[in-house]
């Protein structure tokens, strides 16, 4: 697995790197950026995650691999 900073294109990852990261803040975690513009814990993630900051593992799925044309190849 590759450790990323870069906010991910997949709306649903998005959404669930943001929630994790919402419940360490609201557990006590400091945020990472120096003056997040919002008190609340979902808003600073979202900040943390679009400023890059955030460091996150996607998980790699199996058989999955780097092809840009699609499950289906003609051939």
């Amino acid at each position: 697995m590759m450790v990323e900073s870069q906010a991910p294109d997949s709306k649903f990852a998005f959404v669930v790197i943001a929630a994790r990261r919402a419940r360490q803040l609201m557990l006590g975690a400091s945020p990472l950026v120096a003056n997040p513009h919002s008190h609340k814990p979902t808003r600073v993630a979202v900040e943390e995650l679009r400023a890059g900051v955030l460091e996150f593992q996607l998980p790699q799925i199996p058989g999955e691999t780097d092809d840009t044309e699609g499950k289906r190849r003609k051939e």
